[in-house]
């Protein structure tokens, strides 16, 4: 199974028609116009009166009375988590240790035909390596179930992202890619057990993020059923430079209902 921004293959059905998409602005939040052309643009606000950037990591620290700079919330101190196919925990990648695992995978027909990344060890290196080596707004990780590492997660910064420009952000949206590794993983339902179980260690972890995020193609049937599976909601069909995608959102305020 592959559940990237346009793949999966978990066995869920959804109807043919996607539900219907919820009103554009019910997403909206107020946000400071230098915030959002920040947002829009990458580029950083000017400093407030204690000196510091807004949505820079040491700002959001001081607010919040932590300083490690970490945008996603060390993600490599988030706790073991249960689910109905064992205890999952998210280990975030090492090159020198994981590359031929993660090119093996890569290399899988299945998971060629989204993530785009077949070839040599240097093309997945290349792709992993510019995330371990950025400013920490994604985080790629080893999801292990049971101590078998299984799948492949990166856990991102969606309000950092360029998806933000397609969608009213809110700040500290994180996105999620998952695929899964081995054929035995797929089609059991393991990748909804999955999706479920990473959105509910971030909203856990991350205690300012209100949404999770994702963007599956939205010919990708199987993808958007895993993802409504595992407690997201399809909130709209969105423009991407790539393809047209379906706006999956976990919320907080929801993440006990469905």
């Amino acid at each position: 199974m592959s559940i990237h921004p346009d793949h999966g293959h978990d066995t869920e059905t959804v109807p043919a028609d996607p539900p219907p998409a919820e009103p554009a602005g019910d997403d909206t939040l107020d946000l400071r116009v230098d915030d959002l052309v920040a947002l829009l643009t990458g580029e950083r606000p000017p400093p407030d009166d204690t000196g510091r950037t807004p949505g820079t990591a040491d700002h959001d620290a001081l607010a919040n009375g932590r300083l490690d700079g970490d945008l996603l919330d060390s993600v490599a101190s988030w706790a073991p988590t249960d689910t109905r196919f064992g205890c999952f925990r998210l280990v975030p990648v090492r090159l020198e240790r994981d590359l031929p695992l993660l090119t093996r995978w890569m290399n899988d027909p299945a998971v060629a035909a989204f993530w785009e990344l077949a070839g040599p060890d240097t093309v997945t290196a290349d792709h992993v390596r510019a995330q371990l080596e950025g400013d920490g707004r994604s985080v790629p990780c080893l999801g292990v179930l049971d101590s078998t590492p299984m799948s492949y997660f990166e856990i991102y910064r969606a309000d950092l992202d360029p998806l933000a420009r397609a969608y009213p952000a809110r700040p500290h949206d994180t996105g999620v890619h998952l695929l899964l590794g081995d054929v035995a993983h797929r089609g059991r339902g393991i990748g909804t057990a999955l999706l479920r179980a990473v959105a509910d260690l971030v909203l856990d972890h991350r205690p300012r993020c209100t949404r999770v995020v994702a963007e599956p193609d939205i010919r990708n049937i199987p993808s958007v059923s895993a993802f409504l599976g595992g407690g997201f909601r399809y909130a709209a069909e969105v423009d991407l430079p790539d393809k047209r995608a379906a706006l999956m959102i976990r919320d907080r305020s929801l993440r006990h209902v469905l």
